[in-house]
């Protein structure tokens, strides 16, 4: 998976749509192997990235769990740490 990819689900306050369309952006940057895409494809491109994010949205939504909510900033200074220590042993 790309690593700039997030998980969205089950987080308190819930996703917000920019980082929905963050992550639908990133998985079709993937799957078409181009950050940016020519004219030409541009609007098969961007429809790609609105689909996508328009299907995650509802996803999030139908999603249950009986987990309590993450903490973003717990959840960001796990990531920090464990970049950290990946970065320190280099």
């Amino acid at each position: 998976m790309c690593r700039n990819i997030r998980t969205l689900h089950n987080f308190d306050p819930p996703a917000t749509n920019d980082e929905v369309h963050a992550a639908a952006l990133q998985f079709v940057r993937k799957v078409s192997g181009s950050a940016k895409p020519s004219q030409v494809n541009q609007e098969a491109f961007d429809r790609a990235v609105a689909e996508i994010a328009h299907v995650t949205r509802h996803l999030l939504e139908d999603l249950v769990t009986t987990a309590p909510p993450k903490d973003r900033e717990v959840e960001a200074a796990k990531a920090r740490a464990r970049a950290q220590e990946r970065y320190s042993r280099q």
